[in-house]
Parts: C-alpha cells; structure tokens; sequence
C-alpha cells in the first residue's frame, strides 16, 4: 500500500519538523535566543504543507471514510475541530515570530510557552491519525481507493521535501540531522 506508506513518511518528517522546532524550544528554556529565522522557516514549511498537502488529504479521506463506515463521523469532526485549533496555534507563533523579527517586544516566556503548547497539540495531532484513523484507511480501502486517493491529492510530499531542501538549506540541514521516528 504505498499511500500508506506515503503517510508514514510524512508523519516521519513531520516529527522531524517538530524536533527542529523543539530543539529551538530547548534554547527558549535556557534563557538564550534561538534562531528566529529558522523557526520562522521551520513555521512557514508547516503552514505551506498543512494548507497544500494536509487539509487536501484530510477532506478526501475524511469523505470517503464517513460514506463507507458512517460511525466514523465522530472521529473525523474532532481530527477536523483539532486540526483547526492546531492550525490556529501555528498562526500565532507566525505572528508572534513576524514581530520578533521586526525586533518588537514579545514576552519570550508567552513565546516558549506558545511554542510548547503547539508542538504537544501537533504531536497529538499526529499520534491520533497514526493510532485512529491509518488503521481505518488500512480497513476499508482497498489499493484502487488508495490508488484514487493519491490521484486526487496535489503534487506530494517528495516535491514539498525537494522544495525544502532548496528554499531553505539551514533548515533542511537542521531536519536532515533530526532523529527519525521510523528507525
């Protein structure tokens, strides 16, 4: 099944991701700076691959899901209601680091805690599709649904990684070194 797959992986570099962003948060927590504008790069990926790749995903599977096994509706509202507030939360911290930048004052202490709340809630996020909702998509579809489900999807993560890589050469340095969840 190599969407499934493909949704491995993602959620693996996503881990990742949110490690670069925690070893930041480590850096808040002893008092010094960390890289600003690499947490806003790191900030700006996640907003860009939740907006053109996530939400896509979550919407088609979601459909799909509730039409096949309707008690799943529960499920997929809070994955939905919870990835909303996540997605708020990651606005903030962007807003937040627009104004760091521009050398405003922002209580760092408001910022670290911010940023702690958004990595607990995402890795949440995360453990909830990994645990609730891949092992209904292994269930109820077959390799044409999945088949289907990868060609109804933009372009995917191996473009966004590429773009990364690019765009961003200190970060993806930063996320190449991160530990990976699937060794």
């Amino acid at each position: 099944m190599p969407m499934l797959n493909q949704l491995r992986q993602d959620h693996a570099n996503m881990a990742r991701l949110l490690h670069v962003l925690s070893l930041k948060h480590r850096t808040l927590d002893e008092g010094e700076r960390p890289n600003f504008q690499l947490v806003r790069e790191v900030v700006d990926f996640i907003l860009d691959y939740m907006s053109g790749f996530t939400v896509p995903l979550e919407r088609i599977c979601g459909e799909r899901l509730m039409t096949r096994v309707p008690e799943v509706d529960d499920l997929i509202t809070r994955l939905t209601t919870d990835y909303e507030a996540l997605h708020r939360r990651l606005m903030r911290l962007s807003e937040d680091l627009d104004m760091i930048l521009m050398d405003a004052v922002v209580p760092m202490d408001r910022f670290a805690d911010d940023l702690q709340a958004y990595l607990e809630a995402h890795r949440a996020y995360l453990r909830a599709e990994r645990e609730e909702l891949f092992p209904l998509i292994r269930e109820h579809f077959d390799e044409k649904d999945l088949e289907e489900l990868a060609r109804a999807l933009p372009e995917g993560a191996e473009r966004e990684l590429a773009r990364l890589q690019d765009a961003y050469p200190e970060l993806y340095a930063e996320f190449s070194e991160a530990p990976s969840p699937l060794s």
